[in-house]
């Protein structure tokens, strides 16, 4: 997860602050100390860390700091405002051009995940805004760079076009043509990439910047490699001077010190962020909750956004009248399990819900091997049975441990864990998160896990 290891840290440097009730100059100092290293274990840029530092201090030794009744509490709202204004302060969208097509050239060095995440910012835009995009495979220089391009397309459901080992300006100029003709508002263009920044890199791009005229020039860096990934930025800043950036993989970085570095070694904002694998997971980067997260504050406007994209509301509604007279089946069982997965890990949902130790949930987990078991069994029962288990004896139990090609004793988990979650539903109401987290760990936890 994310910046684990930062939240960590500064979480115990605030509880230090907490315990000691009002503050001297020299317990801020302390607290300064041991928010530097963590920055600086977190791989964020010295200098960004040295100025972060010296801005906290100068407002946390204010008088009206120290002799407030909650100096510790005034420390972390500055430290959470002064976060925010490091990573740029408010979210920003991509430059929609008033006379369509937008045109957005993407742009990276390989193995930062351009191509993929080139569609899945296309996808996002489809999804979320209504858009009509378009993929131009500009990349010639990698071997199926054009074919990645149109597998993912087509999995999206986005058109790409492509004119083969042609010259990149010409594709580019050729696709926005194309666009205006098929009624595409949005292009991207999936430009080549290099294993490292070098001069003929620049000059292609520089060509094709100058051919276009792009509305947005975005470029995708890999939040795993840390610094290398604010000195790449600030080198094609330099060369194309760019609108943005796309950090890729940050679920997979635990130290997060590139999306820490790069607004404030660049002046250009982040824009989205790669949160997973899958083509639909990429976010909107929005600083404010990302800083709240950091502080273990929290991000409830996220998952409130997470629960409506993946939530059916009418089901939600008519699951609540269910639950309220407790007649939850295992039809709306398995339905809400499947919206529930399309979230996202119970980590990081957790993770998402202020005062919640997101390491409570940690290994509880859907079991995504066992979504297909826990399917064939509930297909396999009569709609009947579905509606009310209690139906289900020795012989039907049979029948559908044959039907789904599982056996008796998983039939019976199943029953075991729908059970567990009818308590747990009539259990919820009126929980506090960390009581709702432990629940739900014990549940991911208990033999077989989640049905998932």
């Amino acid at each position: 997860m994310a910046f684990e290891g930062l939240t960590e840290k500064l979480s115990n440097a605030f509880k230090k602050l907490r315990g000691k009730g009002r503050l001297s100059e020299a317990d801020v100092k302390e607290a300064m100390r041991e928010i530097r290293l963590a920055l600086l274990e977190a791989d964020v840029s010295f200098k960004v860390v040295k100025d972060f530092i010296a801005r906290v201090t100068e407002r946390a030794v204010g008088a009206d700091v120290l002799e407030s009744l909650t100096p510790a509490q005034m420390i972390v709202k500055i430290v959470n405002e002064e976060l925010t204004a490091l990573m740029g302060g408010d979210s920003v969208k991509l430059n929609l051009s008033s006379r369509p097509p937008t045109v957005v050239m993407v742009v990276g060095l390989n193995g930062a995940g351009k191509t993929t995440n080139c569609a899945k910012l296309a996808g996002f835009m489809k999804k979320q805004n209504g858009k009509r995009p378009l993929l131009a495979a500009c990349d010639t220089f990698r071997p199926a760079a054009i074919h990645q391009l149109e597998v993912v397309g087509e999995q999206l459901g986005i058109p790409v076009f492509q004119m083969g080992q042609s010259d990149p300006v010409d594709i580019a100029k050729s696709a926005i043509e194309h666009a205006k003709k098929h009624g595409n508002d949005l292009v991207f263009l999936d430009t080549a990439g290099r294993l490292h920044v070098d001069e003929e890199l620049m000059e292609q791009l520089k060509v094709m910047k100058a051919a276009v005229d792009p509305d947005e020039i975005l470029l995708v860096v890999d939040a795993m490699i840390g610094q290398d990934a604010v000195n790449a930025a600030k080198a094609f800043d330099e060369a194309l001077d760019i609108t943005g950036v796309m950090l890729t993989k940050l679920d997979g970085d635990a130290r997060g010190g590139a999306a820490l570095s790069i607004k404030a070694v660049t002046g250009k904002p982040i824009k989205f962020v790669g949160v997973g694998e899958k083509l639909d997971q990429v976010e909107v980067f929005h600083p404010d909750r990302m800083s709240s997260r950091i502080l273990g504050m929290g991000d409830v406007l996220s998952l409130i956004e997470k629960a409506q994209q993946n939530f059916d509301l009418k089901k939600a509604a008519e699951l609540q009248e269910k639950m309220k007279k407790n007649r939850l089946t295992l039809t709306d069982f398995y339905d809400q399990l499947v919206q529930f997965k399309g979230m996202g890990s119970m980590q990081d949902l957790a993770g998402m819900l202020p005062g919640v130790d997101a390491k409570a949930l940690e290994g509880a987990d859907l079991d995504k091997n066992a979504l297909g078991k826990t399917e064939a069994i509930i297909l396999s029962m009569t709609p009947e049975e579905r509606e009310n288990p209690a139906l289900l004896n020795s012989s039907r139990k049979k029948r559908i441990a044959a039907g789904s090609g599982t056996q008796v004793v998983d039939v019976n988990r199943l029953l075991k864990q729908f059970e567990m979650m009818q308590q747990m539903t009539r259990q919820m109401a009126g929980m506090s998160g960390g009581k709702m987290a432990r629940k739900m760990a014990r549940l991911g936890k208990m033999k077989g896990g989640f049905p998932f």
